[in-house]
């Protein structure tokens, strides 16, 4: 997971940064300001930003807005701080105890694990001109080799899958086995 660990006081982010790593977790960058944090997370698709209610430039709202959904954040600060509950905002209270953050780090990593799984499993999805080379090249097989649609399609898959490529790669590659120009 990629941590940005942002406070206006060096030192305090110092020390979270220390807390979180000797409790196993790898911190990318610590900072002073939202506009730092900002160029950290640019970096990253999503993570977790841990920082105080108010930073240099300023304020976790403020930051919240410009993270990309992929970003959760962890705020630090007394609870006057915090003004309404945010999206993908989660607060501890100072004074901090630390198996507190810790917990609260490790379910917040194992909910963007689960959305990254959950993203990964989602299938792409097919462009227009995929899915007419793939629909060509099943008509190419059904009248060559006279097989049905379903024969086709399963034809290509297992050449897909026994390849390494994709469906419409593997499409591609029937057309142009079988001299067929593309428009």
């Amino acid at each position: 997971m990629n941590i940005i660990v942002a406070f206006p006081k060096l030192e305090n982010g110092k020390s979270i940064k220390n807390i979180l790593v000797k409790n196993g977790f790898s911190v990318g960058a610590v900072c002073t300001a939202g506009a730092q944090a900002l160029q950290y997370a640019d970096m990253y698709e999503d993570g977790l930003v841990v920082c105080a209610g108010r930073l240099q430039d300023m304020m976790y709202t403020q930051l919240r807005e410009y993270l990309t959904a992929g970003f959760e954040m962890l705020v630090l600060s007394s609870p006057g701080v915090w003004e309404e509950q945010a999206e993908h905002v989660v607060y501890l209270s100072m004074p901090l105890k630390v198996h507190e953050l810790v917990s609260t780090v490790e379910m917040i990593a194992y909910t963007l694990a689960r959305r990254k799984k959950k993203k990964r499993s989602r299938p792409r999805e097919r462009s227009a001109e995929e899915n007419r080379i793939i629909r060509k090249a099943k008509e190419i097989l059904m009248e060559r080799n006279h097989m049905t649609e379903e024969e086709a399609h399963r034809y290509m898959q297992k050449s897909s899958m026994d390849s390494g490529t994709g469906l419409a790669e593997t499409a591609q590659m029937i057309l142009a086995g079988s001299g067929y120009a593309r428009d």
